[in-house]
C-alpha cells in the first residue's frame, strides 16, 4: 500500500483549510445592573451559560466594588472605567459584543458613544434597559418611609448633590419637569442627544455602527416606569400617559442617536418576553440572546428566522423555576442601608436619627 507523500498531505491540509470554516467567536462583556456585582450568583450563572452556549469568551466587567458604586458613582464615571478596561483587553482588539442588564445598558451605550479609541462593538443585547429614562427610583418598598424617600429624591433629583452622588439620578426623567431634566440631568440627555442645539454627530455615527441592537422588554416589569423604556418608548413631555411607542418619540422620528437609521436597516429587534425585571428563562436566553454571541459559521445552530425587525414576540408557555435565571443581586431591589443614609443627608437628619427601612 502506497504511503501518501508529504506534499500530498500538505495539499490536502491547505484545501481543507480553505473549505472548512474555522469558528472564531467574538468575546462578549456583561454589564450588570444597580445593586448587583459580578461575583453574585445570578450574574455569574448568566455569564457562564451564555459563554457555554455561544462557545465564546464572556467577561463580567466590574466597576469599583460593584454594589456600592452601582448606586453612588455617577454613570459617566462608571462608563469611563469600562471604557478604560475594554481598551486594555487584548481579546477585544478585533471587536466584542455587549450584553447589558438594566442600568448596565446605559453604561454599555455610553461606552459605544463616548469611548474614544475603544475597540468596535459588534452587537448590543439589552435586557430591561431604561434607555428613555425612568419615572421612578428603583424600588424601595411599599412602606410610608419608602414613599416619602422616593418622593424626596424625585423632588431633588436635578440638584447638584443628587446628580453627583446618586447614579439613578442620571437617568430619572420626570415628564412633569422636562426643563429641569434637560438643564440639570448630567447623563441621559447627553447619551440620547436630547440637548437642544447640542446634537453630537459622533455619538450617532458610533451607535449606528452596530450590526444588531436587540432590545428585550419584560412584560411584567415593575422596576422600570414605564416598562416600554426598554424599547426607547416613554411618556410625552408634560404627561404621565399614554406611553408612546418608540417610533412616535422625537428621539426616533428626528433620529437623534440613529435608532431610526438602525431600524430602517433591519438591525433593531424589539423583543418582549414574559417575566418581571431581569427574570429571564433559559429558553429565551437561547432564543433571543445567544444568536448574537455565536460566530457566523455556527449561527445556524439557533433559529434566527423569527428575529425579524419590529416583531413583538408572545411569551413562552409557563416554565418551572429551575428554567429561569434571576439576574439581579436582590430580586426585590430593596434599598441598601447606605441609600437610607443618603436620604438622611437630603433631609438633614444626623446619624443618630437616620431613617430605617420599613
Amino acid at each position: 500500500m502506497a504511503v501518501p507523500s508529504s506534499s500530498t498531505i500538505s495539499l490536502v491540509f491547505i484545501v481543507a483549510s480553505v473549505f472548512i470554516p474555522i469558528s472564531q467567536s467574538i468575546p462578549f462583556v456583561v454589564l450588570h445592573g444597580i445593586g448587583d456585582q459580578c461575583s453574585n450568583r445570578g450574574v455569574k450563572q448568566f455569564t457562564e451559560l451564555l459563554s457555554n452556549w455561544s462557545n465564546s469568551n464572556g467577561y463580567c466587567i466590574e466597576i469599583g466594588d460593584g454594589t456600592w458604586d452601582s448606586w453612588f458613582m455617577p454613570l459617566q464615571e462608571q462608563a469611563q472605567i469600562v471604557c478604560d478596561k475594554v481598551k486594555e483587553m487584548e481579546d477585544f482588539r478585533q471587536g466584542y459584543n455587549i450584553v447589558g442588564l438594566s442600568q448596565g445598558n446605559l453604561i454599555g451605550r455610553a461606552v459605544i458613544e463616548f469611548c474614544d479609541g475603544g475597540p468596535p462593538v459588534k452587537n448590543f443585547v439589552s435586557l430591561g434597559g431604561p434607555h428613555a429614562g425612568t419615572a421612578s427610583v428603583p424600588l424601595c418598598g411599599t412602606g410610608i418611609l419608602c414613599i416619602i424617600a422616593d418622593n424626596l429624591i424625585k423632588s431633588e433629583v436635578y440638584s447638584d448633590y443628587v446628580q453627583a452622588h446618586l447614579a439613578p439620578g442620571g437617568y430619572l426623567k420626570m415628564p412633569n419637569n422636562i426643563p429641569g431634566y434637560l438643564d440639570k440631568c448630567r447623563f441621559l440627555p447627553k447619551l440620547n442627544n436630547e440637548l437642544p442645539g447640542e446634537k453630537n454627530s459622533t455619538f450617532k455615527k458610533r451607535f449606528t455602527s452596530l450590526q444588531n441592537l436587540v432590545l428585550i422588554m419584560f412584560e411584567h416589569d415593575t422596576v422600570l416606569i414605564p416598562k416600554e423604556t426598554s424599547w426607547f418608548g416613554y411618556y410625552p413631555d408634560g404627561f404621565f400617559k399614554p406611553v408612546m411607542p418608540p417610533q412616535e418619540t422625537k428621539l426616533y422620528t428626528e433620529d437623534w442617536i440613529g435608532l431610526k437609521t438602525l431600524d430602517d436597516a433591519g438591525r433593531v429587534k424589539f423583543i418582549s418576553v414574559a417575566g418581571n425585571h431581569l427574570g429571564i428563562s433559559k429558553a429565551d436566553m437561547k432564543k433571543y440572546v445567544v444568536p448574537y454571541l455565536v460566530s457566523k459559521s455556527s449561527k445556524g445552530f439557533y433559529s434566527n428566522s423569527e428575529l425579524s425587525r419590529g416583531r413583538k414576540f408572545m411569551p413562552h408557555p409557563k416554565e418551572g423555576p429551575s428554567s429561569y435565571v434571576i439576574i439581579n443581586g436582590s430580586a426585590s431591589y430593596t434599598w441598601p442601608s447606605s441609600l437610607w443614609s443618603f436620604v438622611g443627608d437630603l433631609l438633614g437628619v444626623n446619624e443618630d436619627q437616620q431613617l430605617h427601612q420599613t
